[in-house]
C-alpha cells in the first residue's frame, strides 16, 4: 500500500490494500471475559446507533454470542470514503455492497460483529473496494474456523 492523501484517512491509496481480520483480537478479549480479566461492562458497550443498524440491517451469523450465548451475532458493514457521510453509510444487501466494489473512488468497508442481546461488538475485519481493487464476489457475512472456546 502507498501513503497518500488516502491513506491519512485510513482508505486505500492502492489496489494493492488488503483484507484485514480480528479473530485473534477478538479471541482474545474473549478469552480475558471468560477468565474474569474483563467485567461484561468492558466487552458489552455496542453504541446504541450500532445496535439500531445491527437490529434493523444486520445479517444473522448462525453463530452465538461468545458472551451472553443467548441470540445469534449479526454482522453489520459499514463503508467510508470519499464523497460519503462522515459517518459513512451502513450497507444492508448485497447488491448495495457491489455498487461499492464498482466505485471509481476507493472505500473502506468494515464488519463489525454486534450481539443486540447484551451488546457485545468487535470490529471482524476491514477490507478495501472500488478504485481498481479487483471485484471478487464477497458476501456480507461468511464462514470462518473459530477457536472452540468461542462456541
Amino acid at each position: 500500500m502507498t501513503f497518500g492523501p488516502g491513506a491519512i484517512a485510513g482508505v486505500p491509496t492502492s489496489s494493492a490494500g488488503g483484507r484485514v481480520e480480528f479473530l485473534l483480537a477478538r479471541n482474545a478479549v474473549v478469552r480475558d471475559f471468560h477468565k474474569g480479566r474483563l467485567s461484561r461492562l468492558d466487552v458489552c458497550d455496542a453504541h446504541p446507533e450500532l445496535l439500531r443498524a445491527a437490529r434493523n440491517l444486520g445479517r444473522s451469523t448462525g453463530e452465538p454470542c461468545p458472551i451472553c450465548e443467548r441470540v445469534d451475532l449479526v454482522y453489520v458493514t459499514f463503508v467510508f470514503g470519499t464523497r460519503l457521510p462522515s459517518g459513512g453509510r451502513c450497507v444492508s444487501t448485497q447488491a448495495e455492497l457491489d455498487r461499492y466494489w464498482k466505485r471509481k473512488d476507493p472505500v473502506a468497508c468494515f464488519v463489525v460483529e454486534v450481539c443486540t442481546e447484551c451488546s457485545w461488538n468487535h470490529l471482524d475485519r476491514m477490507y478495501p473496494a472500488g478504485a481498481g481493487v479487483p471485484v471478487e464476489r464477497r458476501s456480507l457475512h461468511r464462514d470462518r474456523v473459530r477457536s472452540g472456546r468461542d462456541r
